[in-house]
């Protein structure tokens, strides 16, 4: 068992497989601070996690909620009784264009499928973001936020509040430190089921008072509306115009810890051994198998990570290699001196036990993922600890599983630099998707 000194966050992003993160730090395009010294704020979405959000951010003593969108009107009662002086919309293009003279920061916490267009919008008028995950729905919008992003010097925050928790980050410092060695491989896995095997109703139901259905689709072709929550309110993530599935929710949460702690980029290959989707809605129980490029912290030169849901699960062998109940989500490392096992939102533990007897979890500061967005909007002395150059590249690596699930036992060679695939045309056709008239999204 080694007791190596702490990885700092410093070597980490002095590490090559790592230099996203290190990307210089500009602030052209920003707007000047607020008259108040507050950060002002507009949420997309009054409901669900934008709710979450918005409470959470709420907390801080510097900022303060101006506006928000939400193409359900029913949403708006609870935030209006929170936030009495707040003005409220149902478009948020109209949203931007009235208020982001008003407001310095935007949350886009709304169904995947909108991630994309609302986020390069506010980027283009200079916003500060916090972006829900998975930071968007397709690889090419991914890549543009990323980069254009970066480009207008805007602070950014995706919405994977666990990167910030004492867990992910006591997992990431023992793989570090050398607890268990060299990581020879790693699976990840969750008991979700976002999918659905049946076909889509052919029925169309009245759309609630209140709802503007034209207005959800928004970049998707136009449909009937479905009710019984087919779609709205939460049903969307099966749906393939919409969500990404099981791996699209779970996935930017544990791929995290494993993406921090190895120091990975993009893969060189993915392959799905889980059912293929239907044409309208994910699959269920899904394997996905990555390979990336090895660093200092694997055993070899390459690194292979299997992605597990539903009732897919690591093998045998992976599952003899500890003593206790096996969690319903997270990730397991296996090391060249010893396991690490990490459920989701939960304490890692070293395995096997004995040998790690009296070993010291590592001292780390309390974080408050919010927080950490609204002070570094506000100070601009540094970038949120999910920032869009870390987690951009990890939602890439996320999405990739998710299309290439359309291809089951095809292993795609994946080109991170040129966002393609070497051997898949019909990959290929899946990077980007096709925009409703009307709703495209400028320069994709």
């Amino acid at each position: 068992m080694k007791h190596a000194p702490a990885f700092t966050r410093r070597r980490f992003l002095q590490q090559g497989a790592a230099t996203l993160l290190s990307a210089p730090f500009v602030t052209s395009g920003v707007r000047a601070a607020s008259p108040n010294g507050k950060l002002r704020h507009a949420a997309f979405g009054a409901s669900g996690m934008s709710w979450a959000d918005m409470s959470s951010l709420s907390n801080h003593p510097m900022w303060e909620l101006v506006a928000v969108c939400d193409v359900d009107k029913n949403n708006f009662a609870r935030v209006q009784e929170k936030f009495p002086e707040v003005r409220t919309y149902t478009d948020w293009r109209e949203l931007l264009e009235k208020e982001s003279g008003n407001i310095d920061s935007v949350n886009v916490s709304v169904p995947d499928h909108m991630h994309g267009a609302m986020g390069m919008a506010s980027v283009a008028k200079g916003l500060h973001i916090y972006g829900q995950k998975p930071l968007a729905q397709n690889l090419a919008e991914c890549r543009a936020m990323t980069e254009r992003a970066r480009a207008k010097g805007v602070m950014t925050q995706m919405g994977i509040q666990i990167s910030s928790d004492f867990t992910e980050r006591f997992a990431a410092e023992m793989i570090h430190a050398g607890a268990i060695g060299k990581v020879k491989e790693v699976h990840s896995f969750s008991n979700k089921k976002w999918g659905d095997p049946e076909p889509t109703p052919q029925r169309t139901d009245p759309v609630p008072d209140g709802f503007d259905w034209d207005k959800w689709l928004g970049v998707a072709s136009e449909r009937p509306f479905i009710g019984n929550g087919y779609y709205h309110p939460g049903n969307w993530r099966k749906r393939r115009d919409f969500g990404t599935g099981t791996l699209g929710d779970m996935g930017c949460h544990m791929f995290s810890g494993w993406f921090r702690a190895l120091a990975l980029g993009s893969p060189i290959s993915v392959t799905s051994r889980g059912p293929a989707p239907g044409k309208d809605n994910w699959a269920i129980n899904g394997k996905v198998e990555y390979v990336f490029p090895g660093t200092e912290f694997t055993a070899d030169k390459l690194v292979k990570v299997t992605w597990y849901d539903g009732e897919q699960m690591p093998p045998k062998e992976v599952l003899d290699a500890f003593v206790g109940k096996w969690p319903d989500q997270g990730s397991i490392y296996l090391g060249t001196e010893g396991v690490l096992l990490h459920p989701h939102n939960s304490t890692p533990t070293l395995h096997p036990k004995e040998k790690f007897t009296g070993y010291k979890y590592p001292k780390l500061e309390p974080r408050n993922h919010w927080f950490d967005f609204i002070d570094c909007c506000l100070k601009r002395d540094k970038k949120p600890s999910a920032n869009w150059d870390y987690s951009g590249p990890l939602t890439e690596s996320v999405l990739l599983g998710c299309l290439c699930s359309v291809f089951p036992e095809k292993t795609l060679e994946f080109d991170g630099a040129s966002l393609t695939f070497k051997n898949s045309p019909e990959a290929n056709a899946l990077v980007k998707r096709s925009y409703r008239k009307g709703w495209e999204i400028a320069g994709m």
